[in-house]
């Protein structure tokens, strides 16, 4: 369920990165999607246990971890959208 969550928040963030920021405008709005969600699933999974967001039981929701997964998702977002603006890849 949080791996979900995770991938939603990212989903979720990088849509309003689009919307409302402009970020990732020359790409589109799936591409900025994915990014988030590549993000959210990268910062839950990976990030969360690192810095002591895991539960105590692994299907427990824990708010920190969806906060990290919202975190690395928008800084997945930013990072692509300079490395576009700089590089235009």
């Amino acid at each position: 369920m949080n791996m979900v969550m995770w991938i939603l928040a990212g989903g979720i963030l990088g849509w309003l990165g689009y919307t409302a920021l402009g970020a990732n405008a020359d790409r589109g709005l799936v591409v900025s999607i994915i990014i988030g969600m590549v993000g959210g699933f990268f910062g839950g999974d990976i990030l969360a246990p690192m810095f002591g967001g895991a539960g105590a039981n692994p299907g427990d929701f824990s708010p920190f971890a969806l906060f990290i997964a919202a975190a690395s998702a928008a800084g997945c977002l930013t990072i692509s959208n300079l490395i576009h603006n700089r590089y235009g890849v």
